[in-house]
């Protein structure tokens, strides 16, 4: 074999074993140390659990993290759990279950550490500026309150529970352990960002719990942005004092009004995701129908009157008095007295209710009879009655 034929030989293998090694990576996936994957127990060994992570390669786990306290296995062939990428050593994909549910030690416990794998941990007690946390094999650890939650609550709230922790601080071989809960929470909420900016919309409707209360409106989070729900976007009708009608904790469903990713800004309302009384104004509320409503604001120009939650109507000053001509409503109506009314006239354009006193049309038809009929005649006393039925009779006996 020549020298040129030796060349094409060499680089036709070249070739072949670029091909045949870019075949083997097709469809993998680089995995980072701490990447959690879902994965199928495809064996299991008296040692390792081998797992299917849908590449060339297995992944193995420790069997030891899936024993319970009486070392019985957990998983069965064919069942799929959640595991922690650890490392790529000889072939091997290394994973483990979240460190602190099995036997770990100080070993794992460092490379959580390192990797930046969750654990988990049990909260015991309140000490001075946090909590106490057990760890995976009696290993003790420390949060500090400021890492405990993304905002503030009561900290008896997290006693006694088992949470995950990512490892902040390992020092001391062990003895000095720092968690951090919140970490893995805003971890959490820049990934449901993300997700949020690609299908977030005006106009569409979100789930969101409440986080504060304020005078002017409510904080919603709805799983990773938190957004303003004014007060004046609370409820179709007039609301004074928003602790009245929501509460902190409270899950809602709420209308996407702005969405500003640079500045960080959006806004929610409650009243759109709720129907629109209005609809039903002109069947319920027909013009010379009659109902019972409360006052609930004093103008200048006349009383607003509620009939229902976001229906008001008005009642012109003029309508009000008796005849009598008043100065300002507040001399003959108070806010929050019942009234009854008459509907005059429905504008469903512009959402007007004119309306006027029910009492207001008995006083005008009144008013309209004939002076000779306006006032009944005086029937006097009972002895005048007396003495125009025996009265005449007297008279001829004396």
């Amino acid at each position: 074999m020549d020298e040129d034929d030796k060349d094409v030989t060499e680089s036709a293998g070249e070739e072949s074993f670029a091909e045949l090694l870019e075949g083997e990576m097709a469809g993998a996936v680089n995995l980072e140390p701490g990447q959690k994957v879902d994965a199928a127990v495809v064996k299991i060994t008296a040692d390792w659990v081998f797992l299917d992570i849908g590449q060339k390669a297995e992944g193995v786990l420790d069997r030891k993290e899936l024993l319970d306290d009486e070392g019985n296995l957990t998983v069965e062939e064919g069942q799929t759990l959640s595991a922690y990428f650890l490392s790529r050593s000889g072939g091997e994909l290394r994973f483990t279950t979240r460190i602190g549910s099995g036997k770990a030690g100080k070993a794992q416990m460092e490379e959580a550490w390192r990797s930046g794998i969750p654990v988990e941990g049990f909260v015991e007690k309140e000490i001075k500026g946090g909590y106490e946390v057990r760890l995976a094999g009696s290993l003790r650890a420390f949060c500090p309150y400021s890492q405990m939650a993304l905002r503030g609550g009561a900290p008896e709230q997290f006693l006694e529970k088992n949470l995950p922790f990512r490892v902040a601080q390992f020092s001391e071989g062990g003895r000095n352990i720092v968690l951090s809960h919140r970490a893995l929470l805003e971890e959490e909420r820049r990934k449901q960002r993300e997700e949020l900016q690609k299908s977030l919309r005006e106009g569409m409707t979100v789930r969101g719990t409440i986080t504060s209360l304020r005078d002017f409106g409510a904080f919603v989070d709805i799983g990773g942005v938190e957004g303003l729900l004014p007060i004046s976007e609370v409820a179709w009708g007039r609301v004074e004092d928003i602790a009245e009608v929501l509460s902190v904790g409270q899950e809602l469903e709420v209308v996407v009004k702005q969405v500003d990713w640079e500045s960080n800004r959006f806004g929610f309302s409650l009243r759109e995701a709720q129907a629109d009384p209005w609809q039903r104004v002109p069947d319920r509320y027909p013009e010379g129908s009659r109902h019972a409503g409360k006052v609930a604001r004093l103008t200048t120009f006349g009383a607003f009157v509620t009939l229902e939650p976001g229906v008001d109507g008005l009642v012109h000053i003029s309508k009000l008095g008796g005849g009598k001509r008043i100065s300002h409503p507040r001399e003959v109506l108070s806010e929050g007295q019942s009234l009854e009314v008459r509907v005059e006239s429905v504008d469903t354009e512009q959402r007007r209710l004119s309306l006027a006193p029910a009492g207001e049309e008995a006083g005008r038809e009144a008013a309209e009879l004939p002076a000779s009929l306006q006032e009944a005649p005086s029937l006097g006393t009972f002895g005048d009655l007396l003495k125009a039925k025996f009265g005449g009779k007297g008279a001829r006996k004396k």
